[in-house]
């Protein structure tokens, strides 16, 4: 045989000089939760290993992860329930303790990269990323607040808005609030394809924003179309999106690397609660060896295509390969 691909996997170093894929800290967004009591720490019982933290917990959380060369996080504010309403307002309230937090994290740590999500569930009495009326989410009514909001965190001086309600026309909307406010600067990171998925139950136990009633499919994709997402892409990009993401990752690698053939934009993949804690549960039975396959999947996920990685497991993956 004059051809024996064995030969080129015969030792680490060999491997090693001709990988093709690798992934890094540098390709990582860490989603943190945010409780109003400073000192607080609650853990996320669906997602083992994950806590809601307060502010002070959060910046010594930060601080670590900056170390560990993590240098992008997700701050997801988990409202308690009375301070919901229909309206979502305090979603675009300056004084409320997610404001207040976000300004304090990019005051202590100017370099990191902090993004928010845009989307009215955490803040809603209904449960739902839009305004809702007679059991219907109302999508032009929801752009004026879902504006409201991303101003707000725009001026707590925050790097990336995620726009994460999938309303139609919202990545253009907050484009033009955010450039006639002098935000000029601060990105937009579409969650493009977001699908009505079955693996985002442990977010919502962590935030508790679960849909009072009904569901998200009127507004989610489908998770049997794939084409549909490049109609979101060709409106995202025409809109002023910085980057393009697909959520969930693993069951959506084929639309991670659908939407790298399409389009220049750098594509981030979400690797959701669901996803995390499958990996988390396996483990604890003692049929998958965690390392490995944490790794593997992260692989998985920058080989089809992701450019950005938001992962609960980037701490872990950090303190691994450190």
């Amino acid at each position: 045989m004059n051809i024996r691909p064995r030969r080129n996997r015969k030792s680490e170093a060999i491997r090693s000089l001709i990988q093709e894929t690798r992934v890094t800290t540098s390709d990582f967004i860490f989603p943190l939760f945010l409780l109003e009591g400073v000192n607080d720490s609650i853990a996320v019982d669906s997602m083992p290993g994950i806590y809601r933290l307060g502010l002070e917990k959060m910046l010594k959380e930060i601080e670590t992860c900056l170390s560990l060369g993590i240098k992008a996080f997700d701050i997801f504010p988990v409202v308690p329930e009375h301070y919901k309403d229909s309206a979502a307002t305090r979603c675009y309230d300056d004084g409320f303790f997610y404001q207040q937090a976000l300004r304090r994290i990019k005051k202590e740590f100017p370099e990191a990269c902090i993004m928010t999500d845009v989307a009215l569930d955490p803040y809603s009495s209904d449960g739902h990323d839009g305004l809702v009326k007679d059991g219907r989410i109302l999508n032009d009514e929801t752009l004026e607040v879902l504006g409201k909001q991303a101003l707000s965190q725009a001026a707590c001086g925050i790097d990336i808005i995620g726009p994460s309600d999938m309303m139609d026309g919202r990545v253009g909307y907050i484009r033009e609030v955010l450039d006639s406010n002098g935000f000029t600067e601060v990105s937009i990171m579409s969650y493009t394809a977001k699908y009505a998925s079955a693996f985002y139950g442990p977010f919502r136990d962590a935030l508790d924003s679960a849909p009072k009633s009904g569901d998200k499919k009127t507004y989610q994709m489908n998770p049997a179309n794939q084409q549909e997402a490049l109609i979101e892409a060709d409106l995202d990009v025409e809109e002023g999106a910085d980057f393009l993401m697909v959520k969930p990752a693993l069951a959506y690698l084929d639309v991670i690397k659908l939407l790298k053939d399409s389009y220049p934009q750098p594509i981030a993949a979400y690797n959701v609660s669901g996803e995390y804690s499958m990996l988390k549960a396996a483990s604890s039975k003692g049929w998958l060896d965690y390392d490995r396959v944490m790794q593997e999947t992260l692989m998985s996920i920058k080989r089809a295509g992701a450019d950005v990685i938001l992962t609960y497991h980037a701490k872990e993956f950090a303190l691994l390969n450190r």
